[in-house]
């Protein structure tokens, strides 16, 4: 079968799936063992508020029976990920209390970027190592086990598999990286660094490859210049706008990121001919839910649902005194917007791109996630 043959049945395939998965085709794909994710807050489920600050409510208002721990009023992608494949939610590698890694574990943290910033100090390679040492001390107790007593509770929490290679490692990073860049340069200067900081996201995929990895599900970034809190920065002119009210500078920036990041996908796929790589255009996935808000049953994507308009900066959990009692800054009904912080997606938007994305529509080659583990990496 010829490649363009080969894509265009992968693409019928992953159009049947929005629907999600039949019966026969659970018993069509084999399973992964785990899921390691990395990135920044667009999926971290709590490392951030382990190791740096509490994430306050009203994150976290609809996510069942928990501490707020995303910045979101609910799930996030990654969380629709796990229930896609039948798999517990990620825990945060860094948190101690309650964590259950039995399928998997989570390194992203909230302000991560790929290179060093000045948002976190957790970037992409220390994430990396992170899961060196997670993988290096779950092997050593699982060889213990035949020679001492290892206390079935905590046996139970640490992966029910130790094959590494039939994990599906999920990466979704890089936002950060330019929305520092817009901070602190110009355009000129920031395109000029998107080689560096993506031949510096390479050597880290490698790295994973290295330890074993061979299943990769790889987002872009997203149009930053569609983020609710961006807009509100400063006032900008008519022309500097798109027609769905997106910035144009900043989403130009990102979209050559995104053209730099497929090409680096696309190398990484033919050096490394033993293992699958899918590059997910998540910016087309979220642009095109922008652009169609009202159509979706969203209002003015512009609209952010958690903080006030009156203050520039990230404030989601401010509140104000109304009729002498305290209460959030917040909308009533968060399953109408978008943007659920000016920054970060709502759950009902993470919930209506996952449904997009999960099945292959936005994926090179078009694969729904579930299916990566049953190909050939040489056939793919």
């Amino acid at each position: 079968m010829g490649l363009k043959m080969m894509f265009f049945v992968f693409g019928l395939v992953g159009l049947m799936m929005i629907g999600g998965k039949g019966e026969d085709d659970d018993n069509k794909h084999k399973e992964y063992s785990a899921i390691y994710n990395f990135g920044d807050s667009n999926s971290d489920t709590g490392t951030f508020s382990a190791a740096f600050a509490m994430v306050f409510p009203p994150n976290g208002q609809n996510f069942p029976g928990k501490f707020p721990t995303r910045n979101c009023d609910g799930r996030l992608i990654i969380d629709f990920i796990s229930e896609e494949l039948k798999m517990p939610y990620l825990s945060a590698y860094l948190d101690s209390i309650g964590s259950n890694f039995s399928y998997g574990a989570n390194f992203a943290a909230g302000g991560s970027s790929i290179q060093k910033t000045g948002f976190s100090p957790i970037n992409f390679g220390l994430q990396i190592s992170q899961f060196i040492q997670f993988k290096s001390r779950t092997m050593a107790l699982y060889n213990e086990t035949s020679h001492t007593r290892v206390d079935a509770s905590f046996k139970s929490r640490l992966p029910k598999s130790i094959n590494f290679s039939n994990a599906l490692y999920t990466i979704d990073i890089g936002q950060n990286d330019l929305s520092f860049g817009f901070m602190s340069s110009d355009r000129k200067s920031l395109r000029s660094t998107i080689p560096d900081i993506l031949s510096q996201f390479s050597l880290g995929l490698q790295e994973l490859f290295n330890e074993g990895a061979r299943f990769f599900w790889i987002h872009n970034t997203g149009p930053i210049g569609c983020l609710a809190r961006k807009n509100m920065m400063k006032k900008v002119t008519y022309e500097e706008l798109d027609s769905a009210g997106c910035r144009k500078n900043e989403n130009e920036i990102a979209e050559e990121f995104n053209k730099q990041l497929k090409d680096i996908v696309f190398e990484l796929r033919k050096n490394l001919t033993n293992a699958i790589f899918i590059y997910v255009d998540v910016y087309s996935a979220k642009y095109e839910l922008i652009k169609n808000a009202r159509k979706q049953g969203f209002v003015n994507p512009k609209k952010l649902c958690c903080g006030s308009r009156s203050v520039r900066y990230f404030d989601c959990g401010r509140k104000k005194i109304k009729n002498g009692e305290e209460e959030y800054y917040k909308c009533k009904d968060a399953s109408k917007y978008i943007s659920w912080d000016g920054v970060h997606y709502s759950e009902a938007a993470n919930k209506w791109l996952s449904t997009l994305i999960l099945n292959g529509s936005f994926s090179h080659p078009p694969l729904p996630i579930w299916m990566l583990a049953s190909q050939s990496p040489l056939g793919y």
